[in-house]
């Protein structure tokens, strides 16, 4: 049974707590709660198990208890809806199978592990507060398929003043994102650079310092990639720590296939 939920107290905080995709949709609750259309949550339950799943603008995450399965419910729920993407528990994910519709991508999530050497790194040109329309010119220039400017603007300063999420720049020319942080577990997404900066090495020197900086304040931070940028992280000398699945639509230009979507 799928059921639409009303009420914060109905997610079940503690098994939510266990995964990135669980604490992500704890934070988009303590964001928005339950009340708004675009950011949708429901309870799942049948006899194999329980778990939760909700709707943030055009991509569709799961969470389950270990013994959940993809009932023929939650396929139909799919269909009906049709995100863009599809993440979360990988037993559930394996078993949603729209070949006509979806196709599988791989991802692996990495741990932002410290550099001591970022101590050398020019902290003066980070801007822990940028100007929101600027950060957007940046991350339309890496990702094909972001979000119109007052959606994502919408949702990005929503979600910063209400403490869940934090942006920053360096140098003018590359962006990361705090999507969220709870119980100092924080991902990192939105990382792009501006085409004319690109090979300056801003990218690599920001990253690094960032992971330096989200430890020295006690936080754990990791951060998602599709296979396309696998090899640049592990150069930085972040840890990869999980592979998985997401499900993406087919029918999008073979640019966007490439790059993929911006991460929410």
């Amino acid at each position: 049974m799928i059921k639409l939920i009303q009420h914060e107290s109905e997610l079940n905080s503690d098994m939510l707590m266990r995964t990135l995709s669980g604490r992500k949709m704890l934070a988009y609750m303590k964001a928005y709660g339950p009340g708004y259309d675009f950011c949708r949550f429901y309870k799942i339950t049948d006899e194999s198990g329980e778990g939760y799943m909700f709707i943030i603008n055009s991509t569709l995450i799961i969470c389950g208890d270990g013994g959940l399965r993809a009932t023929e419910e939650l396929v139909i729920f799919v269909r009906m809806n049709m995100p863009f993407r599809i993440e979360g528990d990988q037993k559930i994910l394996n078993g949603i199978f729209i070949p006509e519709s979806y196709q599988t991508l791989n991802r692996t999530i990495f741990e932002l592990i410290p550099d001591e050497n970022s101590y050398k790194f020019a902290e003066e040109f980070v801007d822990f507060d940028p100007y929101l329309p600027d950060v957007y010119k940046i991350l339309s220039e890496g990702f094909p398929n972001i979000a119109d400017f007052s959606l994502w603007y919408t949702d990005t300063s929503h979600r910063c003043r209400h403490g869940i999420s934090r942006v920053f720049t360096y140098r003018n020319s590359t962006t990361a994102s705090v999507v969220f942080d709870i119980g100092n577990q924080v991902l990192i997404g939105q990382v792009a650079t501006k085409v004319e900066a690109r090979g300056s090495g801003y990218a690599r020197e920001f990253l690094k310092w960032l992971a330096l900086f989200l430890n020295n304040l006690g936080k754990r931070a990791y951060l998602l990639a599709l296979d396309i940028r696998v090899s640049f992280y592990k150069e930085i000398g972040f840890k990869p720590v999980e592979r998985e699945i997401v499900l993406e639509r087919r029918d999008v230009d073979k640019e966007s296939v490439s790059k993929g979507r911006l991460e929410v």
